[in-house]
């Protein structure tokens, strides 16, 4: 390289003698070589030097990298270089000392870089006269293995945003049957309540209904905090006891046909709390603060008791709604089977409601069947953002990124906050190289069941930042963690995480090849290569360009496999 830019620089002089020229920089480096991708850009620091009396007083020099490729070229920033007498603007360089040249490439990166050659373009001129040179290559090749990080679907799933479809809901009726005080008798008037009547109802449909099947029955009996516990437990079992009589002879002259589940409550402190709470008893919050002093049941009577103004309104109005047996029905009411909902989907999705139209997209494996389904669930629910989220998911599955990002936005329309929304619209986001808008939905993300870590390794990596990308990835083995530990140069790690990965794919092979070739081990990138083209072929002709694997390229069992 020396030498060409010498030779280079005596062709300056040579047309520019009668008034002096330019030289061109000797001792040309360029760091990194070969240059490297970081994010989604290509920069290298590019120096050298002026030798010593050669920078004529009155020359310009302007020098432009230029980073040649197939079908074209990207040239970065041009530096201009002045002696000492020149009239126009620049660096000033010394004839007498010479002095540094120093310069930094920036260029946006492009697929067809990988295989590319890095020249500096000259153009000297002294007064009218000025020399255009021939370009000088100083660097080959562009080390793009940070782009082999992907944002898609099998390296950062996308999350479903669930349906609540449950095929059994529970249904529970109540009944309480009061008694007086001390006493375990059932009254006519309690029989014929109202909630007595919705009870015997409930229980009647349960049993007849196709789609319901009673689930249980229970009877407790309780008795107030109030007397004695001996006597309280007595009232209370009595009180079961006498309600769940009186059931089974009900159930027996309906014909419902099921067991009847028992327990008792002697002195019930928890129902009088609440209905404590409920109350607008003037102190009540003296009372609920000694219930939470006080955990003895007798002491709690005692200081209730204590509170003799307050105690009679208590006597009057809360102690005789906890004198009771309660009934209680819990119903199951069964939905429809996979089969009918499955079908319903297809021929009649409008007699589906909207969770049971969510879950029918869970029934098929085929991604086309779920897209139809998201989309009749947002033609029959139009504010439902699920029904966007999910097709969304889709369509990232199946490339279409675009579409997918669409229909995130549509899903952050209906619902803003959500996680899950937020976090698919930052991978999709990251799949179009849009990092910024990554950035900002998956910092919105926190929460969501999606794998955030490896979406923000995948950012960070993309960005160029390895070392954040570390900390996000852990120790979860992909390959794009493995293209991290690679940039990282920690090759150990990156071998084991490949080895790890669930379901190794033709990328995996890649980047285990790549791994090889760094630690030199010639035959694990050969058996590596085979593999992932085995897997794509539409990487042997990355391989064949690939500067990773520049060292083999001349070797005859590289050539035969990326032929």
């Amino acid at each position: 390289m020396k030498k060409s830019l010498f030779l280079a620089s005596v062709i300056a002089v040579a047309l520019l003698t009668s008034c002096g020229t330019a030289v061109q920089p000797d001792q040309v480096s360029v760091n990194p070589s070969p240059l490297t991708v970081v994010g989604n850009q290509v920069e290298a620091e590019i120096t050298g030097t002026f030798p010593v009396k050669k920078f004529a007083k009155n020359a310009v020099l302007t020098v432009t990298p230029v980073l040649k490729y197939n079908g074209g070229e990207a040239v970065s920033k041009s530096v201009t270089y002045v002696g000492e007498s020149a009239k126009e603007n620049g660096q000033v360089v010394s004839y007498k000392e010479g002095g540094k040249y120093t310069q930094v490439a920036i260029l946006d990166y492009v697929p067809q870089m990988a295989k590319s050659e890095l020249y500096l373009r000259f153009e000297a001129r002294s007064g009218n006269k000025v020399v255009t040179l021939p370009d000088v290559k100083i660097a080959d090749g562009v080390v793009s293995t940070a782009k082999l990080v992907a944002a898609t679907a099998e390296e950062v799933r996308p999350q479903i945003t669930a349906d609540k479809f449950q095929r059994i809901i529970q249904e529970v009726q109540e009944a309480d049957i009061r008694f007086l005080i001390q006493q375990a008798t059932l009254r006519n008037s309690e029989l014929k309540s109202q909630e007595m009547k919705d009870l015997h109802a409930a229980i009647k449909d349960a049993d007849a209904a196709e789609n319901k099947a009673i689930n249980k029955i229970e009877v407790a009996g309780y008795a107030s905090p109030d007397g004695e516990q001996g006597l309280n437990e007595k009232l209370a079992n009595a009180r079961q006891d006498k309600a769940e009589k009186y059931l089974q002879k009900q159930l027996k002259r309906a014909k419902v046909n099921t067991t009847i589940e028992s327990n008792v409550t002697a002195e019930d402190w928890e129902g009088f709390q609440k209905a404590m709470e409920a109350s607008n008893i003037q102190d009540k919050e003296l009372v609920l603060r000694v219930l939470s002093m006080y955990t003895d049941p007798e002491e709690r009577e005692a200081q209730i008791k204590n509170l003799s103004a307050v105690f009679k309104t208590i006597a009057d109005e809360v102690l005789p709604a906890l004198r009771r047996s309660r009934l209680i029905l819990t119903t199951d009411l069964i939905g429809k089977s996979d089969e009918e909902i499955a079908a319903l989907a297809k021929n009649d999705a409008a007699a589906l409601n909207v969770e049971e139209l969510l879950y029918a997209a869970t029934l098929t494996e085929n991604a086309n069947e779920k897209l139809a389904i998201y989309k009749k669930v947002a033609e029959l629910f139009a504010n439902e953002y699920r029904a966007y989220n999910n097709m969304g998911m889709i369509y990232f599955a199946q490339g279409n990124v675009a579409e997918a990002r669409r229909c995130f936005a549509k899903a952050l329309q209906l619902e803003p906050n959500n996680a899950d929304v937020h976090y698919n619209a930052g991978i999709a986001a990251m799949a179009e190289n849009d990092l910024a808008q990554a950035e900002q939905h998956l910092g919105k993300a926190a929460g969501t069941e999606g794998n955030l870590n490896a979406a923000m390794g995948t950012l960070y990596t993309m960005k160029g930042d390895y070392a954040a990308a570390k900390n996000a990835y852990g120790d979860a083995p992909s390959n794009n963690a493995a293209v991290q530990q690679i940039l990282n140069e920690d090759y150990a790690a990156a071998r084991q995480t490949l080895a790890k990965v669930a379901k190794p794919n033709a990328t995996t092979a890649y980047l285990a090849a790549i791994v090889a070739s760094r630690t030199n081990d010639r035959n694990a990138v050969y058996s590596n290569l085979k593999l992932a083209i085995e897997r794509d072929a539409q990487l042997k002709a990355t391989a064949k360009t690939d500067i990773e694997f520049a060292k083999f390229a001349e070797d005859a069992q590289f050539q035969a496999i990326v032929k």
